[in-house]
């Protein structure tokens, strides 16, 4: 290593929030003694990472991949949540190629138009005014069959919403004159990340063959998912069918298809399980002058380092949404947990694992720059399950105690930061639900 380069280590804690309330709250409720003593002895300040100040609009919540690629540019970067809503308001949307490319494919071949995406008003994947401005779009263009393929939420949205979400869109398209909800799933099948194919393949077997749970409606589908137990995220994937029990709009080959969420990483698999040539409405803008870019200018060397479930983080969103690697950029992709169905079963995930490979990589004295997350705080938060977000975060401590030790003992730096908030808020103050 360069000898007059101090190492450093950026160690994201992701979903690792502040709050002043101890209600619900996994970081004030766990045991944290060597977190705790870093507050007592190092200098530190908080950070703003929702809305405006990450690129968001105003109040929208921060998420993982707002907050990597904000932290790898290190300046705001406007999201593609942000420049759609602007292109709505400006009425560019109106006239987006994209757009206007499926529809007169759909026109030209007398097929229907099949509108897939995350039904939700979370803002993290996708927002259902999105939905909406394209249903008011197919209108004004002369409406050709419309059905929605409706992913559930009930990870960045309370577990029970997908209800209510349904109604809001199904009165909508009424009032237009436009769409009916075709398939209902949760997002555990439509929008996995992580190479599950089964899950994949039930949710391309209910689009496209209409195979599954078949449903006359979408609320019955939702409501039957309720009465069982099953919230928003795993709602098996459900058919709505006619009186004849046929499948009302399953996908055919002169159809067109729109995925309209925003973000890719969670599109990537059921996208290519539809149709390989993909085609960006908004393709995102290209970052320049950015940390890693930096770092590889000078000739140094960098590591990242994470478990699966936010290695695209750690790599392509630190990257500036880029998939390239630098000259000097070295990748660790520790496999996260695929024994379980829910993280709340194994609290710790890879946590450990991770800390160790970034002890052993620190000890080596290769690297100048090691960007390293820890996923379990946000993804065991996301699962609703308090006890469970405690465990982790004090598996956390203990990682941490690793990390910051091996750093100290090389004469490195450590930046700690988080990329959001989720664990110091594990219930909705209002309605009591897991938030």
């Amino acid at each position: 290593m360069t000898t007059n380069v101090k190492p450093v280590a950026l160690v994201i804690l992701d979903g690792w929030g502040v709050s002043q309330k101890t209600e619900a709250n996994a970081l004030a409720l766990a045991r944290l003694p060597f977190y705790n003593s870093l507050l007592r002895t190092c200098p530190y300040t908080m950070l703003s990472a929702s809305g405006e100040d990450t690129g968001l609009p105003d109040k929208q919540m921060g998420n993982s991949e707002v907050g990597h690629m904000n932290l790898g540019a290190g300046r705001i970067v406007y999201q593609d949540f942000t420049r759609i809503n602007r292109a709505i308001r400006d009425g560019s949307f109106a006239t987006n190629p994209v757009i206007a490319q499926v529809l007169h494919k759909v026109r030209s071949t007398g097929g229907r138009l099949h509108l897939l995406g995350l039904l939700s008003d979370g803002g993290v994947h996708s927002h259902i005014a999105h939905l909406e401005a394209i249903l008011e779009l197919v209108k004004k263009e002369g409406r050709p069959p419309v059905f929605v393929h409706a992913f559930l939420d009930g990870r960045d949205t309370p577990p029970r919403n997908g209800l209510g979400y349904i109604k809001s869109a199904e009165a909508r398209m009424r009032q237009l004159g436009v769409g009916t909800i075709a398939t209902v799933m949760g997002r555990y099948y439509a929008m996995d990340r992580d190479q599950r194919w089964d899950r994949v393949a039930k949710a391309y077997a209910a689009i496209v063959e209409g195979t599954g749970v078949h449903r006359k409606s979408a609320e019955e589908a939702v409501t039957a998912s309720y009465v069982a137990n099953v919230t928003d995220e795993f709602v098996v994937p459900a058919v709505i069918v006619d009186q004849h029990d046929h499948p009302i709009g399953s996908i055919d080959d002169d159809d067109g298809i729109f995925f309209y969420n925003f973000r890719a990483d969670r599109a990537r698999e059921l996208t290519r399980a539809l149709i390989e040539p993909t085609f960006e409405a908004f393709p995102p803008f290209r970052l320049t002058r950015i940390l890693p870019e930096l770092i590889s200018e000078r000739g140094l060397k960098q590591l990242r380092i994470a478990e699966t479930e936010k290695y695209a983080h750690v790599t392509y969103f630190f990257n500036g949404g880029d998939e390239k690697t630098y000259p000097g950029e070295d990748r660790v992709l520790i496999p996260s947990p695929r024994d379980v169905a829910t993280y709340d079963l194994k609290p710790q995930m890879s946590a450990r694992e991770v800390a160790d490979e970034a002890v052993r990589r620190i000890e080596s004295r290769q690297y100048h720059l090691i960007v390293l997350n820890f996923a379990n705080p946000d993804m065991v938060g996301h699962t609703g399950n308090l006890q469970a977000a405690i465990q982790a975060a004090e598996v956390i401590d203990e990682c941490l105690n690793k990390v910051i030790s091996a750093m100290r003992r090389i004469g490195g730096a450590v930046v700690l930061t988080a990329d959001h908030g989720n664990l110091e808020q594990m219930v909705d103050y209002e309605t009591g639900q897991p938030h």
